[in-house]
């Protein structure tokens, strides 16, 4: 039997899939769960499968490798989901609500809150712990897509195939829904009761200083007053997108303390998160001028037709293709120092948003 399939012909539920926590069950208890299964192995060699499955070298390019990947990954996401669909219920008032769910809910690829239980687990931590924080990252970035596509902004009318939030609604409804979403991100991390709370505190003003005036909203401006600039400079260029992807690097290094890391490992997952924004505005910036709306779900063609500084704009597009291989050998670099099996996930995870295509 291929071992991509050997999960989903167990039954076993999308939860344990890619993880190790199925195996830490003892061996009454899985037969007693899932009768059906005839998966064995022992913990460590399972991790150790997993790991050399996730690696993105040469031994993680067959399809049964990236099935088992994509079985991780849909794991976390439908975790995510569920998390994300029981915080914000539709009630009283129905309209906030609704566009609240709307952007938040609308098949997002949940790459902040993946990032922060990757990150959280890397250092030992457990993914319950960090998944109020998770669900945070996501309403964070849910209101910058709902700001972004206003037409005082980006005046966008696509977003993941379907209206932006201001069009399926109205400008007025769509403000409220992110200030709204915005106010639950503090109260969802403030109510994590499983985690002491000096880390939940520190996490809380990480996060508040990557989506302000320092963060997000500084890469957000800056990019806003670089339209139509001939001159801008390569260094001017990574603040912006550096800054405008704040949110990855808040992931990232809230999951790290949240999941009991040192001070060594934080600093080393900032700029490890810090990388994988940037990475990921760059791959960005090339699909907006080489996919088509259909392809990507969302306007094509936006940034060129506004003049932006973007990576393709000022080094062509082969050249902002070698440059986020670049940023991917520097990730892979500063993965090297955790436990090797531990750093897998995120070292595939990173090659995936290099050569996604939408």
């Amino acid at each position: 039997m291929a071992f991509s399939n050997l999960f989903a012909t167990c039954n076993i539920p999308v939860a344990f899939r890619g993880s190790t926590r199925f195996f830490r069950l003892s061996s009454s208890r899985r037969r007693l769960l899932y009768p059906d299964c005839r998966f064995n192995r022992p913990p460590q060699t399972t991790y150790r499968w997993f790991a050399r499955l996730t690696t993105g070298g040469s031994s993680a390019t067959g399809p049964e490798d990236a099935l088992v990947f994509e079985h991780y990954v849909a794991g976390k996401v439908s975790r995510i989901n569920k998390a994300l669909e029981l915080a914000v219920p539709l009630r009283h008032p129905l309209r906030i609500h609704e566009s609240m769910r709307y952007t938040l809910l609308g098949h997002g690829k949940r790459v902040p809150g993946i990032m922060c239980l990757v990150s959280c687990e890397l250092v030992g931590g457990d993914e319950s712990w960090a998944m109020p924080a998770a669900c945070a990252m996501e309403m964070v970035h849910a209101m910058s897509l709902i700001y972004d596509d206003l037409p005082c902004l980006d005046d966008d009318d696509l977003r993941r195939g379907k209206p932006t939030n201001h069009r399926a609604f109205d400008e007025g409804t769509a403000l409220l829904a992110g200030e709204a979403l915005l106010a639950l991100v503090f109260e969802l991390m403030a109510g994590m009761e499983e985690v002491p709370a000096s880390r939940v505190v520190r996490a809380m003003l990480e996060l508040g200083q990557a989506a302000g005036s320092e963060g997000m909203a500084a890469g957000e401006i800056m990019d806003k007053l670089s339209e139509g600039r001939e001159d801008i400079s390569l260094e001017e260029l990574e603040y912006i997108h550096k800054h405008k992807s704040s949110i990855g690097r808040a992931a990232t290094v809230c999951g790290a303390i949240i999941g009991g890391a040192n001070e060594d490992e934080i600093e080393r997952l900032r700029e490890f998160g810090t990388k994988v924004g940037l990475l990921y505005q760059v791959i960005d910036d090339v699909l907006d001028v080489t996919r088509t709306s259909k392809e990507l779900g969302k306007d094509a063609g936006s940034d060129l037709a506004k003049d932006k500084a973007t990576f393709p704009k000022f080094m062509g597009i082969e050249g902002a293709k070698k440059y986020a291989f670049r940023l991917l050998d520097e990730i892979l670099l500063k993965l090297s120092y955790f436990n090797d099996e531990r750093a897998a996930p995120p070292r595939r995870l990173a090659s995936f948003f290099v050569n996604r295509q939408k």
